[in-house]
C-alpha cells in the first residue's frame, strides 16, 4: 500500500528535501567562484576548469534517469543516500587532486553522480507522491525556493572560508556539510512508492508513451537553453566580473543574490503553476532571462548593474524547474516521475555541458565571453518560443474512463 502517512502530513518529508536541495544545490551553484583561483594555482587555462564542470553536468544528465527509476520503484531515500556518498567523495578529490585530468574525473564522474542522486528528479519526486495533484506544483515551487536559499548560503559561506584558508579549505568544508545529506535521505524514504493497480503506467509504457509526445520533447528542448544559461552564468561569471575591473568578492556577492531572489522566483513559479497554464510561464520565464541578460551585457557593467544583473536572474534562475516537473507529472503521472523528469533534466544537462565547456572554450581562444552572452540571448527567444504550445494534459490511458 502507498505511505498513507505521508499523505496525510507531507510536512516531515518536504522539510527533508529542502534540506537536502538546499545542500546539495548551494554547493553545486558555488563552484563558480573557484574557477580563477584554482586555475592560476595549478596553472590551468580556464577550459580544464569548465570542461571539468561540463562534463560534470554531462554525467549529472546522463545519470539522472538511472537514478530517478531507483528512486520510483525503490524510494528517493535510498537514491539519495547512494548520491550524497559520490558527492562528498568528489568534493574531497576536488580539494586534493591538483593533476588537470584527475580534476576533471573527481569533479566530472563522481560529483555528477553524486548530484543525479541528491538532486531535482529524485527529491522533487518524493515530494510529487505525497501531495495532491492541486497542490503540487505549489509544494514543489516551496521545495525550490528552499533549495535555492542554500545557494544564498553557501556562496558567501565559501568565499570567507577561501579567502582565509584557501580553497582546499573550503572545499574539505563543503564535503563536511554534503555528508549531511546522508542522514537526512531519511526523511525522504518511501516504504512504497507504488500506487493503487491500474492508477498508473509502467516504467516501459511511460517511455513509450513520453517518446511520442510532442509536448514532453518541446519542454526537454526548452530545458536545455536552461541549462546552458543557468552553467555558463553560474560557472563563468565571477571570472568574468574580475575581467571588467570588479573584485572577486562581486562575483560571489551576485551569485548570492541570484540564490535569494531565487527563493521568491521558485515560490512565485510554484503558486502561478498552480494558476495559470505552465507552458505560457515558462516562455514568460525565458523571456525575462532574455531581457535581463542583454541588459546586463549592453549596458555599462559597475558593482551596482552586477547587483542589479543577480536580483533579476535570481527570480528566473531555477523557477523553470518546479513548473517544469509539475508539467511531466501532470502528463504521465506521478509514479514514474523521477524517470522522465530525469530524461528532461538530461536534455538540461546536455546544455549545461555546452554552456560551461563553451564559456571557457570562446575565452581561451577570444580573450572575451561576448560570443556566448549573445547566444544565451538568442537560446532564451527560442525557449520561449517551444513552450508556448506545452499543456498539462493526462495522457489517455490515465484519464479516468
Amino acid at each position: 500500500m502507498p505511505d498513507t502517512d505521508r499523505r496525510s502530513n507531507p510536512w516531515p518529508l518536504l522539510i527533508a528535501a529542502c534540506a537536502i536541495l538546499a545542500i546539495a544545490l548551494g554547493i553545486r551553484h558555488s563552484f563558480g567562484i573557484y574557477l580563477a583561483p584554482m586555475s592560476h594555482d595549478n596553472g590551468w587555462g580556464r577550459e580544464v576548469f569548465a570542461f571539468a564542470i561540463a562534463l560534470q553536468n554531462l554525467v549529472w544528465g546522463a545519470a539522472q534517469p538511472f537514478a530517478g527509476r531507483i528512486a520510483d520503484r525503490y524510494g528517493a531515500g535510498r537514491a539519495v543516500a547512494l548520491g550524497s556518498m559520490f558527492y562528498v567523495a568528489g568534493l574531497v578529490g576536488m580539494a586534493t587532486i591538483s593533476s588537470a585530468s584527475g580534476f576533471i574525473l573527481v569533479s566530472g564522474l563522481l560529483l555528477g553522480i553524486g548530484l543525479a542522486g541528491a538532486s531535482f528528479a529524485v527529491v522533487f519526486g518524493a515530494v510529487g507522491r505525497v501531495v495532491a495533484a492541486e497542490k503540487r506544483s505549489m509544494a514543489l515551487g516551496i521545495a525550490g525556493a528552499v533549495g535555492s536559499f542554500g545557494q544564498f548560503v553557501m556562496l558567501p559561506l565559501g568565499q570567507s572560508v577561501m579567502e582565509a584558508f584557501g580553497w582546499s579549505m573550503a572545499l574539505l568544508l563543503l564535503a563536511l556539510l554534503a555528508a549531511a545529506m546522508l542522514p537526512l535521505s531519511l526523511g525522504v524514504s518511501e516504504k512504497d512508492t507504488a500506487p493503487p493497480a491500474g492508477t498508473e503506467m509502467s516504467a516501459a509504457d511511460a517511455l513509450r508513451e513520453a517518446s511520442r509526445h510532442s509536448g514532453f520533447w518541446l519542454l526537454s528542448l526548452g530545458f536545455f537553453v536552461c541549462g546552458f544559461q543557468v552553467v555558463f552564468i553560474g560557472t563563468h561569471l565571477p571570472a568574468f566580473l574580475v575581467d571588467q575591473g570588479l573584485s572577486g568578492g562581486t562575483g560571489a556577492a551576485v551569485l548570492a543574490l541570484v540564490g535569494l531572489f531565487n527563493i521568491v522566483g521558485s515560490f512565485l513559479a510554484g503558486m502561478l503553476g498552480a494558476r495559470m497554464r505552465k507552458g505560457w510561464l515558462l516562455s514568460a520565464i525565458y523571456v525575462g532571462r532574455a531581457i535581463a541578460i542583454a541588459l546586463f551585457v549592453f549596458l555599462p557593467i559597475t558593482t551596482a548593474s552586477a547587483w542589479a544583473f543577480g536580483i533579476a536572474m535570481g527570480f528566473f534562475w531555477l523557477s523553470t524547474v518546479p513548473v517544469t516537473n509539475a508539467v511531466v507529472a501532470g502528463i504521465f503521472g506521478v509514479r514514474n516521475m523521477s524517470m522522465l523528469t530525469g530524461i528532461v533534466f538530461f536534455c538540461h544537462q546536455i546544455g549545461a555541458f555546452l554552456g560551461g565547456w563553451l564559456g571557457g572554450y570562446v575565452y581561451d581562444r577570444l580573450g572575451s565571453y561576448d560570443l556566448v552572452w549573445l547566444i544565451a540571448i538568442v537560446l532564451s527567444v527560442a525557449a520561449a518560443l517551444l513552450n508556448l504550445p506545452v499543456k498539462e494534459e493526462l495522457v489517455a490511458r490515465l484519464r479516468p474512463a
